[in-house]
């Protein structure tokens, strides 16, 4: 067994070992999934009862897709922890003793990472949009209508970005306190307060969470310019995250 592989290993074994990261991971299914139950149930009621409560811009189609953008609160709480628990504890001298290359061991690190998110989420997403279409009742869509299967792909891919970018914020800042203050806050309502304000409205469509949800819309235009903008903001933390394991002591 290659050394990387061991330290993957290690990697999974730690995640299914520190409660709170998994509670986080796991969190992310309920959470996702109720929210498209409730989605779905409330949308069938105003479209059934004509009420001027429901938006405007609404389709089944998107709103199968509605749920995760609350479950993914759990994915960044998860990528923050998985990498800035070990410095809280002080394990992470004990993870460097077994891996002395830093490389290495944030490689492992970042992979344990996206491929616990992924693994997480393409199944949610599918189950949550099918529960969103039930709910709807004879108002949902089938899972192959025009647009979705782009759609869903993007949502695995986008949600599995951001739990990197968490992950590299986390990595750079060595502390969960101040990546959650941020990037919490920035998903649930910062952006889309700036995206509503004509000044900032421009700008704020570069922002990480904002270019992704592109990534996620049915029937957007600019789905893949979205992802570029995504994979930036990934790039780019990961990258300050390693040259931060690099320089400083742990």
């Amino acid at each position: 067994m290659s050394e990387t592989v061991a330290a993957v290993r290690a990697e999974f074994t730690k995640l299914r070992g520190i409660r709170g990261t998994f509670v986080a991971l796991l969190l992310f299914v309920p959470v996702s999934v109720f929210i498209a139950a409730l989605g779905g149930w409330s949308a069938k009621g105003a479209i059934e009862s004509d009420s001027p409560g429901l938006r405007s811009d609404f389709t089944p189609e998107q709103a199968g897709l509605d749920g995760i953008l609350y479950g993914q609160l759990a994915l960044i709480v998860f990528a923050v922890l998985i990498v800035s628990s070990e410095y809280a504890s002080g394990m992470m001298r004990v993870s460097l003793l077994a891996v002395p290359r830093r490389g290495r061991l944030y490689a492992a690190k970042m992979t344990v990472t996206a491929l616990a998110a992924a693994a997480v989420a393409a199944p949610v997403i599918v189950v949550g949009y099918l529960v969103t279409q039930i709910a709807l009742g004879p108002h949902g869509t089938p899972i192959d209508a025009n647009g979705v299967p782009r759609a869903l792909a993007g949502a695995v891919v986008y949600l599995t970005l951001m739990s990197l970018f968490a992950a590299g914020v986390a990595a750079t800042a060595r502390s969960s306190v101040l990546p959650l203050a941020v990037l919490l806050p920035m998903v649930l309502a910062g952006t889309q307060i700036l995206s509503a304000i004509g000044a900032t409205k421009e700008a704020a469509r570069y922002f990480p969470d904002q270019a992704g949800m592109r990534m996620l819309t049915v029937h957007a235009q600019d789905a893949y310019t979205g992802c570029v903008v995504m994979l930036v903001w990934t790039t780019t933390a990961l990258a300050a995250g390693y040259l931060r394991s690099r320089r400083w002591d742990a």
